[in-house]
């Protein structure tokens, strides 16, 4: 198995490349088809992310007591458990990037590394999440962003500020102005948000609880909504028509919801991919409220594209703007019904709001990335977001003899140091090879 050389785009890239992607990404939301894509229509080919599953990428971030960078590890201070069992390691490799706090200065004696560094670029790429975002969380987002831009730059970076949905795109630029434009113009496209004022109200965590985890606590209380909105209906001689009237609510917010995540990824993965060719450090921050990714495709296509990150040396660090968040409900979506239904509905809501976050911190963990969540000092997280760790290492796994049986394999990363933090995704999917067709 070959090692991965992954300085070598850096080298050969010119910056005449970075400012191409000013016009190759301002065509995504036609090739990507993300946004006017009917949420109804189940027939949309699902996007498929291509990266080679005899391998697995696992960037790792190593920081000491004080959350302080490690960058003199080697490959025998690492050990990686796959689902428990050791797993080799074909290929290491460790990319160090240059501190912005600290800038050289200009000496005569300068090495090839020194003067490499100093020329160095930085990309940003600001992925603004207007396809799950609430109004009210969005306007707080994008004055904090406003904020962020006019002190986390420095002058060698170039960014971008660029929506979920395609709709909204800067272009690579060291243009403050124009970055600060694109913010202003982001809105929400809330295109698969439930209806709260539907019911029975069935969002994808509950329809995969219903639909896929079979929890009988669910489908009890998707049911009971049916009676309150139905006061003719019996309790007992209509049962079966309520259950029928659940199972088919939780079905077609089940298939939005699948479409919901697909196009998301889809999306995440196409600027990925677009800034794979930049010639320099890569970051894309995803600032999102999070969505539900809970199902077995799900998790293959947040794998795939995590995978992809890593082969494209893309660190994605990610904000919850959802910031200090209540579960509980609202008077709109208190709907008629006894104190447990209210219960039941509000935990289901807590736990539906846990699991959005779950994509942000993988992807971010993954990657080598940073997830900041729980705070409503967005400015200050956006600051930290725009760092980049000082010293990633990548690990390469061979599983080209993993059974293909649509597991997910959980990942341990270990490292023979004392009192150290290691940062490192959780683990990959290995999906099931496709059926031929006949």
């Amino acid at each position: 198995m070959q090692r991965m050389k992954l300085s070598t785009p850096l080298r050969r890239a010119s910056v005449s490349a970075a400012f191409a992607f000013l016009c190759s990404v301002q065509g995504f939301a036609q090739s990507a088809n993300v946004p006017g894509q009917n949420p109804q229509d189940a027939s949309a080919t699902p996007f498929k992310i291509e990266v080679e599953t005899v391998r697995v990428m696992v960037p790792v971030v190593v920081r000491d007591r004080q959350g302080h960078v490690i960058s003199d590890l080697k490959k025998e201070d690492f050990q990686v458990l796959d689902n428990g069992k050791p797993r080799g390691i074909a290929a290491f490799e460790s990319e160090t990037h240059l501190s912005q706090t600290a800038q050289p200065t200009a000496t005569a004696t300068a090495t090839p590394v020194e003067a490499a560094a100093k020329q160095t670029q930085r990309f940003l790429v600001f992925l603004i999440d207007d396809m799950h975002v609430k109004p009210e969380d969005l306007a707080q987002m994008k004055a904090a962003g406003a904020k962020m831009l006019d002190t986390a730059l420095s002058p060698r970076d170039i960014a971008a500020v660029v929506s979920l949905s395609g709709k909204t795109n800067s272009g690579l630029t060291r243009d403050n102005a124009r970055l600060k434009d694109a913010l202003k113009s982001v809105s929400a496209h809330n295109m698969y948000r439930t209806d709260s004022s539907e019911c029975p109200s069935i969002d994808a965590y509950m329809a995969d609880q219903i639909e896929n985890k079979h929890n009988s606590v669910a489908l009890d209380a998707a049911v009971q909504q049916v009676f309150n909105c139905a006061p003719g209906m019996d309790a007992q001689r209509d049962r079966e028509l309520a259950v029928r009237t659940a199972e088919g609510a939780a079905m077609r917010a089940l298939v939005i919801g699948q479409q919901d995540v697909q196009n998301s990824y889809t999306a995440i993965s196409e600027y990925v991919r677009r800034m794979q060719t930049l010639p320099g450090d890569r970051t894309l921050i995803l600032v999102s409220p999070g969505f539900v990714a809970v199902t077995g495709e799900a998790q293959n296509m947040e794998s795939r594209l995590i995978d992809m990150a890593a082969q494209a040396n893309v660190t994605i660090s990610s904000l919850d703007a959802r910031g200090l968040y209540t579960t509980e409900l609202d008077a709109s979506e208190q709907s008629p019904g006894s104190g447990r239904i209210l219960q039941t509905k509000t935990e289901f809501r807590r736990s539906s709001d846990i699991q959005s976050e779950n994509p942000l911190a993988e992807l971010a963990n993954g990657t080598g990335g940073t997830f900041i969540h729980g705070t409503n000092d967005l400015v200050a997280g956006l600051k930290k977001l725009a760092e980049v760790p000082e010293c990633v290492y990548l690990l390469e796994l061979p599983i080209g003899e993993v059974k293909p049986d649509g597991s997910f394999h959980r990942l341990k990363v270990k490292v023979g140091r004392p009192g150290v933090d290691v940062q490192a995704r959780e683990g990959y999917f290995v999906p099931k090879p496709e059926k031929k067709k006949k």
